[in-house]
């Protein structure tokens, strides 16, 4: 097969992910599509709207061949985390022979990314905004926008130079399909038809409003507030038994920022991270580092599974493409990792890697009162 991959949350799946998967079938020349989705938590810390097996299963119906799940030490992560930890497993499947993503602006990503990374004026200059405080994805963009005169402010576009960036170091011979993004800005709060972004759906699923931003297929999906406010309560609860020299160890933790975070905890969760923003801490820094936090994911882990550790965990499969396409996924580097007895099967990181993912799985169910059966593949 020759496969065409696309990184994703789908939290939850919505028209512009739609739009996404359609122009990547009109492109033609690829036998199938293959989603490497985050599992029930997100690159932002947020505890996704759905499970994992829900959002796989919508992804298929809305043109994905099959879904497999990025692990939690990679999802919940920076950008350039998220971003290699996917592409290492789809540069791990030989029959993947390109990667898709939404991008603000379209153009040749892998040159720039390479540009960028070959000059030492650019690192020169992304050291020196981070010594000035900044955040890593600003001062990422900003030193791009001064050495190579390239606009990647927007997170969507940050995201597709860290593709890029992975794919040049892991396997550049893997093509690079941008597409232009439609409707809303990415995290744009406001609700706008047809083409809303996740942010606006999120924050008012399932209100009329909402639905028509999504297909109909996915628009049934309900917030279960509860669910997100145990979330909270439990991340609040971590965050107030850890110590600074603890939190450090989550991506984003260090620099004080457990005692700066500590001093609005009698607030309200989301105002407790609003009060704490601030230039040197972002709020998805915060929530990132909050969530890993509660979930036990320490940056030095993280980075020690980004190279060495995986395995092929297919959530979902179109039925008429099943056996061509868990035939061309155990072709990969790393095992697949399907029943409970392939789970047992793993052993070394690859195991603790699983481990990790599981436990974020069980605080998912905890949270929404809710049992997901791990060991199985949806045929839709």
């Amino acid at each position: 097969m020759k496969i065409c991959a696309i990184i994703c949350e789908f939290n939850p799946f919505h028209n512009g992910h739609k739009y996404l998967l359609d122009k990547v079938r009109a492109a033609g020349g690829f036998d199938g599509v293959l989603c490497i989705m985050s599992g029930h938590f997100t690159q932002r810390g947020e505890r996704a709207v759905a499970d994992k097996f829900t959002r796989a299963g919508h992804a298929v119906m809305g043109g994905a061949d099959a879904v497999i799940e990025l692990p939690a030490p990679f999802a919940v992560a920076p950008a350039p985390v998220f971003a290699e930890g996917a592409v290492k497993l789809a540069c791990s499947i030989p029959d993947v022979r390109a990667l898709a993503f939404g991008c603000e602006n379209k153009r040749d990503f892998k040159l720039a990314a390479a540009g960028a990374e070959e000059s030492e004026q650019f690192k020169n200059v992304l050291a020196s905004l981070l010594n000035k405080g900044e955040g890593y994805a600003k001062s990422y963009a900003e030193a791009i926008r001064i050495t190579c005169g390239e606009d990647i402010s927007l997170p969507n576009d940050i995201l597709a130079f860290e593709y890029a960036k992975a794919v040049n170091k892991l396997r550049g011979d893997i093509e690079l399909l941008p597409v232009k993004r439609m409707g809303a800005a990415h995290g744009n709060r406001q609700l706008g038809g047809t083409y809303s972004s996740a942010s606006a759906i999120r924050a008012r699923l399932g209100e009329p409003e909402a639905r028509a931003g999504m297909p109909a297929f996915s628009a049934d999906l309900r917030a279960d507030r509860r669910a997100d406010d145990r979330w909270n309560a439990l991340q609040k609860y971590a965050l107030l038994k850890t110590d600074e020299e603890e939190f450090a160890k989550v991506y984003g933790g260090g620099e004080g920022l457990a005692n700066r975070i500590k001093r609005f905890a009698d607030m309200p969760f989301d105002e407790m991270v609003k009060s704490a923003a601030g230039k040197r801490y972002t709020e998805a820094r915060i929530r990132r580092a909050l969530a890993c936090n509660a979930l036990g994911l320490t940056a030095r882990e993280s980075n020690a599974f980004l190279h060495g550790a995986g395995y092929i965990k297919p959530l979902a499969v179109k039925r008429e493409k099943a056996d061509a396409v868990l035939a061309a996924l155990a072709e990969a580097e790393y095992p697949l990792s399907i029943t409970g007895d392939d789970a047992g099967r793993l052993d070394g990181a690859n195991a603790e890697l699983y481990r990790r993912t599981a436990f974020a799985d069980g605080v998912w169910e905890t949270c929404a009162e809710k049992k997901v059966y791990d060991h199985t593949v949806l045929k839709i």
